[in-house]
């Protein structure tokens, strides 16, 4: 699995692992199964939170570089 930062985007997470599970504040469980890849929202303009739909190209910005 790998974790990567998009630049003015979302969180990518390739090989996303079967073994791991992302529950929401209530503990409901979201639906991962067979996305090998997910990208998860940064902004907070997704209407699929907590997955990334592209709403923020144009308007979100955070570039984040390894110190």
């Amino acid at each position: 699995m790998t974790i990567k930062i998009i630049n003015n985007g979302p969180i990518l997470v390739d090989n996303f692992p079967t073994t791991i599970t992302i529950f929401d504040a209530e503990g409901k469980i979201f639906n991962t199964k067979e996305k090998p890849t997910i990208a998860l929202c940064r902004c907070g303009l997704s209407a699929n939170k907590p997955f990334c739909d592209g709403k923020h190209k144009g308007v979100f910005v955070s570039e984040v570089k390894a110190q």
